[in-house]
């Protein structure tokens, strides 16, 4: 039987953070498929390891669980994952959503350009190493805080920000020839 002050404990400081800790996923494991098995699995462990939460930073917890539970499922299929591609199909917003969210006021041409763009910097993004891509996202998409972030990876704030440091030069390198042609 479940603690009903738990469940409910739990619902309101956890629960709100899973579209954060979804999108981490997605960026860690490059598939949504894989990255909807790893929040349930994540969930399940912060759901049964919730007693011992007692910090104020829910969201910091949750993606650290997070993390770590694909770096589990990482050590378990590196053989698989070395072969896996870039999903367009999830990384890229349709139009429609695109107006909505962001272009409603631009003519036709602005927004394939802006669409073009926003291709290029998520296959870029995706295609930086692990270590790089992983503290990017929690920085740039999830707008963690450096002391956060060095939480959840486990590292020094000065790791974290000579990682996003590499992480935007080795971005900006792999944006380069596609910004050549412009």
């Amino acid at each position: 039987m479940t603690d009903p002050i738990k469940n409910r404990r739990f619902h309101m400081l956890v629960m709100p953070h899973l579209n954060s800790a979804f999108n981490l996923a997605c960026w860690l494991t490059r598939s949504r498929h894989d990255a909807e098995d790893l929040v349930q699995e994540a969930s399940l462990r912060a759901f049964r390891f919730f007693d011992g939460f007692h910090g104020d930073d829910a969201r910091a917890w949750l993606l650290t669980i997070v993390r770590n539970t694909f770096y589990t499922w990482y050590q378990e299929n590196h053989a698989q994952q070395q072969d896996t591609l870039f999903d367009e199909e999830f990384h890229s917003l349709d139009a429609t959503d695109a107006v909505d969210m962001h272009y409603r006021d631009n003519n036709p041409e602005q927004l394939l350009l802006r669409k073009d763009s926003e291709r290029q910097l998520q296959q870029g993004l995706a295609a930086l190493p692990l270590e790089f891509r992983e503290v990017m996202v929690m920085r740039e998409l999830e707008e963690l805080s450096y002391k956060q972030i060095a939480g959840i990876v486990g590292i020094p704030i000065g790791t974290v920000m000579s990682r996003l440091g590499r992480g935007r030069k080795l971005l900006a390198r792999i944006l380069a020839p596609a910004n050549q042609g412009e």
